[in-house]
């Protein structure tokens, strides 16, 4: 069935006739902004070389714009329910737009890494307006459910081809190019905005700006001290990060406990199926992410390879979460979502087990079966994250659901953040790449068998 393309304000009530421009509209966004986390791993032996910046460059590179999305995005998620969805939407992606423009222009590291930081406040804004914009745009059921079926389809798509659309344009037109790609594609996104997406209700969210400030000072100081501190040592820089992190964490627990409007639902947090849900989403994403930052750096650095040939080894990896996600759309139905869940865990967990074992017995050579390994581990957790998904959808009080997305959704992120730093530890630890590879797997491997029995204990 053929979707059509009129104009938003001419709404059909033929069924058969279906409105995609609010859908293309949001994708712009949403493409832009899951692009650019895979396409930036492909880009950093390149971008190490160009601007000469260290390990921890590298990793701030990554983690600087995680950082900021993990950081604000409870707080895009208020922004939007109190100034409307279409206006944080739009505001978004002018941000995002602006940052990537100045990524694409940075002379050297630090400024790069601070434009990195700012697309990732443009990407808190704007992504948690996307669901509720294409649940206003379709508000029939079997609409909505066919259109979030291709929203799906783009999310997963996108993040697959990441490796291979940013290996062919590094290898074309260097690595500012994957930057300069998101102005016009975010100025097109800014123009079909108001002519095709119908804006949400807006209502009175209280933002809690003490305890969102706490919350971010904690998350940056542990990324701090997680990134700069094997390079650094001991040193007082750190030592002061360290204790400004940990003071954050008793300001926000203080705000979250006291206040009246707390960034977090109380009721949420002492459901203790949800906590466990939301540490092994956090888990998976440090196990999937750091995978994806390790393998990057190992293709480009220990075989060598360019950035068109790194892409196209990640992509077979990628493509491996858009198949766990066909194989739990068949399973979710039938089994719910305790076996897709564990079952899955159980598969990445023991594939990257066997991948260490692999990386160990190849002492930094390149064969192959080390991604076999990772690729099956990537198909376990693209098994399981549906399932993840689905269950956090069923907190008691259906009041908190849009919340529980939310949560879920940051503590995600946070758990890409440390993943990236955790390997970018091990990546700076002494030996080559026989012992890197290995070290970096095994600590893949444990927040997979981690999150496999937290999913065991969540009955």
């Amino acid at each position: 069935m053929a979707a059509s393309f009129p104009s938003a304000s001419r709404n059909s009530c033929d069924p058969a006739r279906v409105d995609a421009w609010p859908l293309v509209t949001v994708a712009f966004g949403f493409v832009m902004a899951m692009l650019d986390v895979t396409v930036v791993n492909v880009a950093l032996d390149d971008i190490r070389r160009d601007l000469g910046i260290s390990l921890a460059g590298q990793v701030w590179i990554v983690d600087g714009y995680t950082l900021s999305f993990a950081a604000l995005l409870l707080a895009g998620g208020a922004l939007a329910t109190r100034h409307g969805a279409r206006r944080a939407y739009s505001a978004g992606l002018a941000l995002f737009a602006l940052a990537s423009l100045a990524c694409a222009v940075a002379p050297n590291g630090p400024a790069l890494i601070a434009a990195r930081t700012l697309q990732g406040v443009g990407a808190a804004l704007f992504i948690p307006s996307s669901l509720a914009l294409i649940t206003a745009a379709y508000p029939e059921p079997r609409r909505r459910a066919r259109m979030m079926g291709l929203w799906s389809a783009i999310v997963s798509g996108s993040a697959a081809s990441g490796p291979l659309v940013g290996g062919i344009m590094i290898a074309w037109l260097g690595w500012r190019a994957i930057f300069w790609l998101n102005v016009p594609i975010g100025l097109l996104g800014l123009w079909l905005a108001p002519r095709h997406l119908v804006d949400t209700p807006r209502a009175q969210q209280m933002l809690n700006l003490a305890g969102h400030a706490c919350g971010a000072l904690a998350l940056a100081a542990l990324a701090g001290v997680l990134i700069e501190g094997p390079g650094a040592g001991w040193s007082a820089p750190v030592l002061v990060a360290g204790a400004v992190g940990v003071s954050a964490a008793f300001g926000f627990a203080a705000v979250q406990r006291h206040t009246r409007y707390p960034v977090l639902p109380r009721a949420l947090l002492a459901d203790g199926g949800f906590r466990r849900i939301n540490a092994i989403g956090l888990l998976i994403n440090f196990g999937a992410y750091g995978a994806l930052f390790l393998m990057s750096l190992y293709n480009a650095q220990a075989r060598h390879g360019g950035p068109l040939q790194t892409g196209l080894n990640l992509v077979p990896l990628m493509l491996m979460f858009t198949l766990g996600n066909l194989l739990a759309a068949r399973l979710l139905p039938r089994h719910g979502t305790a076996l897709p869940l564990r079952a899955g865990l159980a598969l990445a967990a023991a594939a990257a087990l066997a991948a260490v074992f692999a990386a160990w017995a190849q002492h930094g050579a390149t064969a192959w079966s080390t991604d076999a390994f990772v690729a099956l581990a990537n198909l376990g957790a693209g098994t399981a994250i549906p399932a993840m998904t689905t269950r956090v959808m069923t907190v008691p009080d259906a009041r908190h659901t849009n919340a529980a997305a939310a949560v879920l959704n940051a503590n995600r992120q946070i758990g890409a953040l440390l993943g990236v730093a955790v390997v970018g530890i091990v990546l700076h630890g002494a030996g080559g790449w026989g012992v890197k590879l290995p070290g970096g797997l095994a600590a893949i491997a444990g927040a997979f068998a981690l999150a496999e029995l937290l999913a065991r204990a969540d009955d």
